[in-house]
């Protein structure tokens, strides 16, 4: 297992005002009630971001993640630390997250990234379990909130 943490100093290098984000998305949802705020909106375009592999989005090759690539490569530590590249530059792409923490494991048809997230502006951390699987495509497993201390 490959576990990166990152420093406290990060928490409070951006500041956001109150400031709430709106958007929609169509996924896992009905029609009727398309729209998704603030952190929920946050954690659906980052979970978009993870879905695209890179060279699918028109006009844009360099947006997605190349982590479906390393599904059957052998989970030594050249690839868990290009895995962990991959996660740190899709979550630098998104001004709204910061990075807490970052762990890469074996899952049984794939990888498993466990994604520790700061929300600017919210005070509010969460741990994602990203569950790339080869057959399934990307999954969610357990999501954990905490409270997140933005004075040092």
């Amino acid at each position: 297992m490959a576990i990166v943490s990152f420093k406290d100093s990060k928490r409070t290098t951006r500041s956001q005002k109150n400031q709430v984000f709106s958007g929609f998305s169509t996924q896992g949802r009905t029609f009727q009630d398309p729209k998704l705020y603030d952190i929920e909106l946050v954690k659906q375009d980052l979970l978009n971001h993870f879905n695209i592999r890179k060279g699918e989005k028109l006009e844009n090759p360099d947006f997605g993640t190349n982590i479906w690539l390393y599904i059957f490569d052998p989970l030594d530590q050249d690839t868990k630390n290009a895995i962990i590249q991959e996660v740190e530059d899709v979550c630098a792409y998104d001004p709204r997250v910061d990075l807490d923490q970052i762990e890469v494991d074996e899952y049984e048809q794939g990888i498993q990234v466990r994604v520790s997230l700061l929300y600017i502006g919210y005070g509010i951390g969460e741990s994602i379990d990203l569950l790339f699987d080869n057959q399934q495509g990307l999954l969610t497993g357990a999501q954990t909130f905490y409270p997140v201390n933005t004075t040092n």
